[in-house]
């Protein structure tokens, strides 16, 4: 059986305010425009998520608002979880591994994410972003196993990578 992973780092977000606290940051324009377009490049992929994962800080929260708006899918349903706030590979794998659905997305930060996306892959993507996991990049990868449970590190294939500035 084929499990699909989509990992996806939040929009770019809002600095402007250097009083609020970084789990409250929300987009700034460029984020707010970002993610919509993420979700339109999913839709016309066909790759409709099972279950979202999605750290609470309210950039996260704000990029699947974008999304989903745009993949028509407000019946997906979503798991917001603070283990995902600033979470490294080790936690977020954590978080994966007690999963259900054939396609699962995660919305998460870098450091993180990034390196979680390096770790699982058997094959890096052709692409020079994919070492730096920019604002709004989106890997999306096959994992031969019954479970999430079984992935284990190395063993996806890349699919697809991607992020805003590589879309018409």
């Amino acid at each position: 059986m084929t499990l699909t992973l989509i990992l996806i780092r939040h929009a770019k977000s809002d600095w402007a305010d250097a009083g609020l606290a970084d789990h409250d940051r929300p987009l700034n324009t460029r984020g707010a425009e970002d993610a919509p377009r993420i979700g339109n490049w999913l839709a016309e992929q066909g790759l409709r998520p099972d279950h979202i994962l999605c750290s609470t800080a309210t950039r996260a929260v704000e990029t699947w608002a974008g999304i989903s708006e745009r993949m028509q899918a407000k019946d997906i349903e979503v798991s917001y979880t603070r283990a995902l706030y600033l979470a490294m590979p080790p936690e977020m794998l954590n978080v994966i591994r007690v999963s259900e659905g054939r396609v699962l997305t995660v919305i998460g930060h870098n450091p993180g994410i990034g390196s979680l996306a390096r770790s699982l892959l058997q094959n890096e993507p052709d692409h020079a972003k994919f070492t730096r996991y920019p604002t709004a990049a989106t890997l999306v990868a096959d994992f031969k196993a019954k479970s999430w449970a079984d992935i284990e590190i190395g063993a996806g294939l890349a699919r697809a990578f991607l992020t805003p500035r590589d879309l018409p």
